[in-house]
């Protein structure tokens, strides 16, 4: 894991570069209190949880059993002044709400994902960031997955040649019943893994989106929002990538599919498998016979060229060249004046790009 560099961040801002960043931590469920909470655990150097809200008073009551302040209302939390950063991990429609008010108020944010539900939502956030001097940091925590990061770096190589095809999925089988299947409260996995994934197919599509073709489904869970869907998106450099995420698919599909015109590579949990042309025989010019064709073609019992191929076969574990930790990215950002290599410019481009794929598919 990439360590941030505490030497360089003390000579470039001095002493105040090993102040911890305060941090109100809005919304202590699943995502608050079970993720971001615990992720922060050894991190007290850099960050320290000064105080929490949660408009339920037992969570509240929890946090204080925990040694955390707590404010009674959202508006007293972001007015503390030993807050610096408000981080947001409230249901995806109060996202909005909740990261103006902490902008408003003159502090830095840190969104959970989805940025906001709508992108009038999330260009407004942007917008008032700028205004208020302050910054805006989006979650897309899985941008730093070790498997995203080792397929980028293959896909960077040229190992596979020119990459003319992606898949990402994300499949399960699970009937769901909770606030995330209910329309009204921004569920559905347009707005839960749909996040994470649109940003990886964004990233990998490595140019501006020219097309995008979706189809949005209930399959097993409860609610009205979906829980299956489909997106293809295709980059004007004639990239396309394919994203599904389901939870009502019992089988899975591995978790990437690359497709290269020299190679293939699938990765599901901790393994990528390769196919790639051997880089080290060149391949001979080829022509397309205009002709019936002949005995060479019957010999190999196939329609190709009869041109023998070296292929390399290999299973690697994922080990990335280079990780990172999204805390760790934070720290320096705020405190290193490093930019943050989630830019809330991409993430905005994410939420575009959802709501892009809701006018276009109609689901009830």
């Amino acid at each position: 894991m990439v360590q941030a560099n505490k030497g360089n961040l003390e000579t470039n801002k001095g002493s105040a570069a090993l102040t911890p960043i305060g941090i109100g931590l809005v919304g202590l469920g699943r995502a608050g209190w079970g993720m971001h909470r615990k992720e922060l655990q050894g991190k007290e150097a850099q960050f320290r949880i000064e105080a929490a809200f949660d408009t339920l008073e037992d969570r509240r009551r929890m946090a204080e059993e925990a040694g955390i302040r707590t404010h009674d209302s959202l508006e007293s939390l972001v007015h503390d002044p030993a807050i610096e950063l408000v981080d947001i991990a409230t249901r995806s429609s109060d996202h909005y709400a909740h990261g103006l008010l902490a902008l408003n108020a003159g502090k830095d944010v840190l969104m959970e994902k989805p940025f906001a539900q709508t992108y009038e939502q999330a260009r407004l956030l942007y917008e008032a960031a700028a205004k208020n001097g302050r910054r805006i940091f989006v979650r897309h925590n899985r941008r730093f997955d070790p498997d995203f990061l080792h397929v980028r770096e293959i896909i960077g190589s040229g190992l596979l040649g020119e990459v003319y095809l992606i898949r990402l999925n994300r499949h399960n089988y699970q009937r769901r019943s909770d606030w995330q299947t209910i329309k009204a409260f921004g569920g559905g996995q347009l707005l839960n893994w749909g996040p994470h994934i649109v940003d990886h197919g964004l990233c990998l599509l490595q140019s501006p989106v020219a097309s995008i073709w979706s189809d949005l489904k209930q399959v097993a869970a409860a609610g009205d929002a979906e829980d299956h869907l489909k997106i293809i998106m295709k980059g004007e450099n004639g990239r396309v990538v394919d994203i599904e995420i389901s939870g009502g698919i019992a089988i899975p599909s591995p978790t990437y599919q690359v497709y290269g015109t020299k190679g293939s590579l699938t990765a599901t949990g901790r393994e990528i498998r390769l196919r790639y042309l051997d880089p080290g025989v060149p391949l001979g010019e080829l022509e397309a016979d205009p002709g019936t064709p002949g005995a060479a073609f019957g010999s190999t019992g196939t329609y190709d060229s009869g041109e023998k191929l070296f292929w390399i076969d290999r299973t690697l574990p994922v080990n990335p060249e280079k990780t990172y930790d999204i805390w760790e990215e934070l720290y320096l950002a705020i405190r290193g004046g490093k930019p943050f290599l989630i830019r809330a410019e991409e993430a905005l481009e994410v939420v575009r790009v959802i709501e892009e794929v809701k006018a276009g598919t109609r689901f009830e």
